[in-house]
């Protein structure tokens, strides 16, 4: 009970919750870009990837779960840090002088925090419960002679809409530039960051941080371009990039579009 109480009433058990928070959520987000980068492997990959975590079953759902609870206890701390931290300040030259010392990065954390939460939801509502296209956006792939949702058809779906694409490359600006603060400052609050090597900390920080963004660019730039394709044959046949001898589909959309 006294471990519960140092922290979740005192500012620094508060701290230790939002650095523990964070280095979870940080290596889930850099584990779900290595996930998205099977996107340049062939489909079966990142389909099979996708039926894997899906074939977990109730643990999936625990684990689901778990980030969620992660997510709201690093919203919690942090809000709760930014209110004790409003309470304190004294003189107004005070707050001015922190406001000067602040980065961009640490005075935009919530705003940042707000919007990247946003495409958390819309990134559920897209890809886990399908609610926000039509079925056309959810197909189906062989995998081992079994039917899978085709993840890679529903990502080049998703990213060769411009607003979507547009959507996520400013979320995850936003969350990059969340984490560039976010990571030293976890380290900061755990008592790792010293003087000795907080230069050091920043600049593989910032290097870390312009990777990730430019991973997630790549992906979505790759869609756009075209270099990334749908290649599932029954959706090239629907969509009129592949015809066989005996096939009417694209004569009926054509017939359709006149």
């Amino acid at each position: 009970m006294n471990i519960l109480n140092a922290l979740f009433k005192t500012s620094i058990g508060k701290k230790v919750i939002m650095a523990i928070t964070g280095l979870i959520l940080v290596g889930f987000v850099f584990g779900h870009l290595v996930g998205n980068l099977q996107i340049f492997s062939a489909p079966e990959k990142i389909n099979a990837y996708a039926h894997l975590l899906q074939s977990l079953g109730p643990a999936l759902w625990a684990i689901r779960g778990f980030l969620l609870l992660t997510v709201a206890l690093h919203i919690w701390s942090a809000v709760a840090l930014v209110l004790e931290n409003k309470a304190a300040r004294g003189a107004k030259g005070y707050a001015n002088q922190q406001t000067l010392r602040a980065s961009y990065a640490s005075r935009t954390m919530r705003y940042s925090g707000v919007i990247v939460l946003a495409f958390i939801i819309y990134h559920i509502m897209h890809f886990t419960t399908k609610t926000t296209h039509g079925e056309d956006f959810y197909p189906m792939a062989m995998l081992d002679g079994h039917l899978v949702p085709d993840v890679h058809s529903m990502m080049v779906f998703g990213f060769q809409q411009v607003w979507v694409s547009v959507f996520y490359l400013v979320a995850i600006a936003l969350l990059t530039l969340h984490l560039s603060h976010g990571i030293s400052s976890m380290f900061q609050s755990i008592g790792l960051r010293s003087r000795t090597w907080a230069t050091c900390l920043n600049k593989l920080t910032i290097a870390v941080c312009i990777l990730y963004f430019l991973g997630n660019a790549a992906i979505v730039g790759s869609v756009l371009s075209g270099y990334v394709k749908i290649q599932n044959p029954n959706l090239q046949v629907a969509m009129g990039e592949l015809c066989t001898p005996d096939c009417n589909v694209c004569e009926t959309r054509i017939a359709a579009n006149n």
